[in-house]
C-alpha cells in the first residue's frame, strides 16, 4: 500500500478518534465497546450511499434552470446538509434504538455522535488525498494543516448537528403529543445550520467566511452542551416507539 494513503487514513480517523475520547467522558455510564465500534463503522459505511444519493440529486437539481443563488442554496442545504444528516439519524433509528444497550436518554445523543465521527472519519480521509503526487515534506505539511482545520472544523461540526438530531429524538421519545414536531424540529436545526456552514465556507468572501462558520460552531456547541446536561437529569428513556 502506497504511504500517502496510510497517512491519510491514520490522519483522517485521528479527528473522529479524539472526539470520540472527549464526548465518551460525557457518558457517566459507558456503553460496550463493542457497540461504539459497530456504530461508528456504520457511520462510515453510510458515506458511500450517501454519496451516490448526493450525486443522483444533483443530477436531478442540474435539470433545473433556477438562479446561481437558488441553486447553491438548494445544494448545500439540500442535497448536501440534508443527505447527510438523514442518513446519520437512519443509522440511529435502525442500528440503536430498540436496542438493550440504550438505557438512559443521553445514549441517544452519543450514538448520534458516534455515527457521525465514523462519517467524518471517512470525508476526512478522502479530503487529505493528494490530487496529485507532493514532495513527501510538502505531503506531510498540507496533511496536517487540513487535519487541524477539519479537526475544529468539519468534524466538529458532524457532531454537533447530530447531537442536536439525538436530543431532539430523546426528547421525542418522552413527549408523546409532540413527537414528531420534537424530532423533525431537530432535524431542520442541524440541517440549517450544516447548510449555513457550508454554504458561508464555500460561497461567501471576506471577513463573513470566518464570522459565519466559527457563530455556528459556537451556537451549535452551546446547544449541544446544554443538551447533554440536560439529558443527564433524565433518568430513564421513555417509551420508544
Amino acid at each position: 500500500m502506497d504511504y500517502t494513503i496510510i497517512i491519510c487514513i491514520i490522519f483522517g480517523v485521528l479527528p473522529s478518534f479524539i472526539w470520540l475520547l472527549y464526548y465518551l467522558t460525557k457518558d457517566m455510564h459507558p456503553e460496550p465497546k463493542r457497540m461504539i465500534l459497530k456504530v461508528f463503522l456504520w457511520g462510515a459505511v453510510i458515506t458511500l450511499p450517501v454519496f451516490f444519493v448526493q450525486i443522483g440529486l444533483k443530477n436531478i437539481l442540474d435539470q433545473f434552470n433556477i438562479s446561481p443563488l437558488a441553486y447553491q442554496l438548494i445544494y448545500w442545504f439540500l442535497v448536501i446538509a440534508f443527505s447527510e444528516e438523514f442518513f446519520k439519524f437512519l443509522v440511529v433509528k435502525m442500528k440503536v434504538v430498540n436496542s438493550p444497550h440504550l438505557d438512559e436518554p443521553l445514549d441517544v445523543m452519543l450514538y448520534m455522535v458516534v455515527v457521525a465521527l465514523g462519517f467524518a472519519a471517512v470525508e476526512n480521509v478522502l479530503y487529505l488525498m493528494p490530487v496529485s503526487p507532493l514532495p513527501f515534506n510538502q505531503f506531510i505539511n498540507k496533511t496536517i494543516f487540513v487535519d487541524i482545520i477539519r479537526f475544529i472544523g468539519a468534524t466538529f461540526l458532524h457532531t454537533l448537528c447530530s447531537a442536536v438530531v439525538g436530543y431532539s429524538l430523546a426528547i421525542s421519545f418522552c413527549e408523546i403529543k409532540t413527537r414528531r414536531i420534537a424530532l423533525a424540529g431537530g432535524i431542520i436545526v442541524a440541517v440549517l445550520l450544516h447548510g449555513l456552514y457550508d454554504f458561508s465556507i464555500m460561497m461567501v468572501q471576506g471577513n463573513m467566511k470566518i464570522f459565519i462558520p466559527i457563530t455556528i460552531i459556537l451556537t451549535l456547541a452551546f446547544l449541544v452542551f446544554s443538551g447533554f446536561e440536560k439529558l443527564k437529569k433524565t433518568k430513564s428513556i421513555c417509551k420508544i416507539n
